[in-house]
Formats: C-alpha cells, structure tokens, sequence
C-alpha cells in the first residue's frame, strides 16, 4: 500500500492537491487510489478539534482507515493536518511493518492565505477562528531529516505537483525492510504482555536513576539489552512514561515472540522519538 500523507495548517489546499493526486495516479499508473481524511469523519471539524478526547478518537479512525486499507497494491491518501510529530511517526511505523513506500506532502501555506482560503468557503465548511489559530499554533512541521517525514514534499500554493517524482517514491521505490522496532511477529507467548511492562517499567527507573551520575552526551547500557541509549537530553518521568504507553500500545499490535528483544526494541523507539 503506498501510503500519502498530507500536512499543513487547514484551509491550505491539502483536500486540493489530493484530488490532483489522485486523478493523475489513477491515469499514469492504472492503480485505485483511497482517499480518506477529515471530511470523511462523522463530527464535524470544530466540533472535533474543540475537545481533546473527541480529537484523540477521530484520529483513531483515522489510523484504523489506513490499517485496513494496507495491501500491496492500491495507494492510500491520509486527507488531513496531521500535525502531530507522534502521529505521523506511528503512521510510518504502520507502513514500514507492511513493508509499503510512503511519502509526506506538505502544504507550506502561510497562515494568513490559509485564513483568506477558509473564509471563502460556505459557513458550515468554515473553521473557527479560535479553532484555526490553535491549530496553526500546535502544528509540528514535517523535516525531511525525520525518516517517517522522509521523503517530503514541500509545496507551496504557487507550486506545480511533482508527479513524477512522487510516482517515483510510491510506485516505483522499492518498499523499506521491516526493521526489529517495526517487524509484525506472531504471539507465541501468553505472557507477553507481563513481561513488556514490566522490562519497560523497569528500562524507565533505570533510565531515571542513571540520570542522576549521567550527563548528556553519555550513553547509558540498560540492563537486558545490548543496545546502549544515548543521553541527548535530560528525560523526564513525563516524556518517558508517555513514550513507554506509546511502546505498548505499539507492541500489542506489533508482537514479538521473543520477549529478550523487547528491551532493544524500547531503546529503540527511546531514541527514535528523541529525534
């Protein structure tokens, strides 16, 4: 499943470029295109970015749209801000684990035209103003230095669609290798999931407790794997425990049925979302 996914503050033409998208994909290269994104959504925009929990539940159907739509022939465009780093990286870990290319087009409009744009719709397609500037406000932009950002296309509104070299990344690029943090395993294991929290757990207070003689720039060897962690920043109990519910979650989906991995696949995930 080559896998699209748009970004860029709302109102900035990213339901545009899809529709531009789409129609040139399914000319030149004869393959469906599914596009699914805010629009598709049963609460309405301001109602959804309005409150947090609805917010974090519309994302969910957004994630589990692309989930079912993997497979190895038909590209999928994700129609929406994506603004959250953290979202986009586990929709990269998604695609990667299906072994599919994928892309991230950026709609660099500035904030001012994005306005102009959302004002000119009809009222109930409008953002609110409150709504619109929380969002720009929140919005982490997509660096092609990321690996799940990679690679990215930075349009501006004056800007022609690079087709080609879009095809080139969907279609024609041989797909990325599952790597250990990402690689899809059966469960063998009924105790599985004891033991993913408890290595993770005990990988957080390690981490704490090594930060107390540790200084950034050093690495620090967890015990139970080989993998050592290097100390860019001083983790707090926060960050830590929010990557580690990140880590679950990721695992329960994504099982290994080898539990001595699970310590290297957090070093790991720790490390990747430090970038």
């Amino acid at each position: 499943m080559p896998f699209v996914l748009m970004c860029g503050f709302p109102s900035s033409g990213k339901s545009t470029r899809c529709r531009e998208l789409k129609r040139i994909i399914e000319d030149r290269e004869k393959v469906n295109v599914h596009v699914f994104g805010d629009a598709d959504l049963s609460i309405g925009k301001n109602e959804t970015f309005a409150d947090s929990r609805i917010e974090k539940e519309q994302r969910g159907h957004l994630k589990a749209y692309v989930q079912r739509k993997i497979n190895k022939d038909d590209v999928v465009i994700l129609d929406s801000g994506n603004y959250i780093k953290g979202f986009r990286y586990e929709l990269y870990c998604m695609t990667k684990s299906a072994q599919s290319p994928h892309c991230v087009i950026h709609c660099n409009t500035a904030p001012d035209t994005a306005w102009q744009w959302n004002t000119s719709r009809p009222a109930e397609d409008q953002y609110t103003k409150e709504i619109f500037d929380a969002l720009v406000m929140r919005f982490e932009a997509p660096e092609n230095r990321n690996r799940w950002d990679s690679p990215l296309f930075l349009l501006n509104p004056e800007d022609e669609l690079p087709s080609e070299a879009i095809c080139d990344a969907l279609i024609r690029k041989k797909a990325p290798p599952p790597n250990l943090s990402t690689q899809s395993q059966p469960l063998s294991s009924s105790n599985f999931i004891h033991e993913l929290d408890k290595i993770t757990q005990n990988t957080v207070q390690f981490i704490l407790e090594s930060q107390k003689t540790c200084i950034v720039g050093d690495t620090i060897k967890i015990p139970g794997a080989t993998d050592k962690l290097m100390l860019v920043k001083v983790l707090t109990l926060a960050e830590l425990q929010r990557t580690r519910r990140q880590f679950i979650n990721f695992c329960r989906m994504h099982p290994t049925d080898d539990s001595t991995k699970i310590g290297n696949m957090f070093i790991q995930f720790i490390t990747t979302s430090l970038k």
